[in-house]
């Protein structure tokens, strides 16, 4: 079974939450909560039932940027952007027993976050992709094998989770990269049937 994350994100008939429940009803195993545009006031309450959604199908529940309002309901941990809270900064407010993860592009990226705090980087984008605005340069399959191979020479050893524009068709060979797990956002949204969608893609190898 794939190690997948699922991003969310507002299409069509879905919105945050809901695309949320399909992913956990196709069996995903780990949510992120992205709502980057809203206030946490409306996050909060969503964050709130996502979380025990998660709880009740065994999923790992993080939350995109927001450190304060991860620590208050209690999820599982953080995913930081580029430019989002430090990551050291972050763990010394959340303490160790929360989930953070942490954004990269380049293999000098991963170097500097290996020094930190984090717990997985995601890595990408893979290709393009409409989830996110000001998109970093795209890495590619040959990238991403470049990278997980430099890794491997210079003994970094922090898990890395492909992200970025990611079809059911790029799981396996970015597996094969070495990469640790795959994120996902448009191809299960977007897709006719979402839970049966996420369902395939984590028993695509």
């Amino acid at each position: 079974m794939i190690p997948v994350q699922f991003i969310t994100q507002s299409y069509g008939p879905w919105d945050h939450e809901q695309a949320a429940l399909q992913a956990l009803e196709g069996g995903c195993p780990w949510i992120q909560l992205r709502m980057k545009d809203c206030d946490d006031s409306e996050v909060e309450p969503i964050a709130r039932r996502l979380l025990k959604a998660c709880r009740d199908h065994n999923a790992t529940f993080i939350i995109d940027d927001r450190v304060e309002l991860c620590q208050r309901i209690e999820a599982d941990g953080v995913h930081l952007g580029r430019h989002d809270m430090p990551v050291n900064e972050a763990r010394a407010i959340l303490g160790q027993g929360f989930i953070i993860g942490a954004t990269a592009n380049t293999i000098d990226d991963i170097r500097t976050l290996c020094q930190t705090d984090a717990d997985y980087i995601g890595l990408g984008p893979f290709r393009y992709t409409t989830t996110k605005a000001n998109l970093s340069p795209i890495i590619g399959l040959d990238g991403y094998r470049r990278i997980m191979q430099t890794m491997q020479a210079e003994g970094l050893t922090m898990p890395i989770c492909a992200i970025g524009g990611i079809t059911a068709d790029d799981v396996v060979p970015l597996m094969q990269t070495g990469v640790h797990a795959i994120a996902v956002s448009g191809s299960i949204v977007k897709a006719e049937r979402p839970a049966q969608a996420m369902h395939a893609l984590i028993h695509s190898m």
